[in-house]
């Protein structure tokens, strides 16, 4: 199974100058906790989530009306491209511990995003546990 068969596809992403604000109004609107930030041309530049928000932004004191989303991102993304089989996605989630990563076409430009909860849809029970099991390693030991 290869990626673009499993990636979710309707993606909403935002710029770097787009503010905090703009941003947390929308996941908080569409109830989605991650949003990939690309530039002009819909590379992935990062991703924002809740996590940041809560410590880059409440947890430092700025005013998220203020705060661009390019100043408190997560720049360490991992991708795949649509071309990938399912595995190549899953063992890097698991190797660099991210639940979440962007799948881009050839030319880079992103064009969805997988999950944790996606990849265990398309995977046995064995080995969605030990992807599991590895990713969560993160939260014991950062």
């Amino acid at each position: 199974m290869l990626c673009r068969e499993v990636m979710k596809s309707e993606v909403e992403t935002f710029r770097e100058t787009d503010s905090v604000l703009a941003v947390a109004l929308r996941m908080r609107e569409v109830n989605i906790g991650f949003v990939p930030i690309c530039d002009a041309d819909g590379h992935p530049l990062g991703a924002l989530t809740d996590r940041d928000i809560a410590l880059r932004v409440c947890g430092e004191d700025r005013r998220a009306s203020e705060t661009r989303t390019g100043a408190v991102m997560t720049r360490e993304i991992i991708t795949c491209r649509e071309s990938d089989p399912i595995e190549a996605a899953e063992e890097l989630m698991a190797r660099y511990r991210k639940s979440r990563m962007m799948i881009v076409d050839e030319d880079g430009r992103l064009v969805g995003v997988i999950s944790l909860s996606d990849v265990v849809e398309e995977e046995d029970d064995r080995r969605a546990a030990e992807t599991m099991r590895q990713i969560s390693e993160r939260e014991i030991h950062p």
